[in-house]
């Protein structure tokens, strides 16, 4: 089964080292840039497909031009991993789908749909929308992560559906 792991705008921002976004989580599960590394190093080893969800890009865009330094050095490292995205040189991929499967005319009356409920949950607009992409690639039957600090976002991973074996019985 293909894995896809969901970057968040939380984990981007501690990878990046956007000032005052440096680590996250909560103190029994903190994630600083070591640990974010680490994880990513082992994901790619394992093949697994890294998706940044245009939510993350434009939220995290937001937190390097709101910064209160370094942001044309983080601003400039954040291009870099675009271009690598863009030439497929890591195995980072933007969803590109979005347009069809997110921001469709049916796509945005459901977000209007549910949105509300999740803003009274204090789940954003931008998390909403990369529960819809988890939930995308769960469709697709891939193994989903959603890689964040973020419990209130992690509680909408979709739960991946065990493997069903086949049988090799002569019948």
């Amino acid at each position: 089964m293909k894995k896809v792991l969901i970057i968040d705008t939380s984990i981007l921002c501690v990878y990046l080292g956007v000032p005052g976004k440096e680590t996250c989580g909560n103190n029994n599960d903190k994630w600083d840039k070591k640990r974010v590394e680490i994880r990513f190093q082992e994901e790619e080893k394992q093949g697994t497909d890294f998706i940044l969800p245009l939510a993350t890009i434009i939220e995290t865009g937001n937190h390097i031009a709101q910064a209160n330094s370094k942001r044309y050095e983080i601003a400039q490292t954040f291009a870099d991993i675009l271009m690598k995205v863009a030439d497929g040189v890591i195995p980072w991929a933007v969803f590109t789908t979005q347009i069809d499967e997110l921001w469709s005319l049916e796509k945005l009356k459901e977000l209007a749909l549910e949105w509300p409920i999740l803003a009274s949950q204090q789940i954003s607009i931008g998390d909403a929308t990369i529960k819809f992409v988890a939930e995308y690639y769960a469709k697709t039957g891939c193994e989903v992560e959603i890689l964040t600090g973020d419990d209130g976002l992690k509680a909408y991973e979709p739960i991946t559906p065990p493997q069903t074996r086949r049988s090799s019985r002569n019948k």
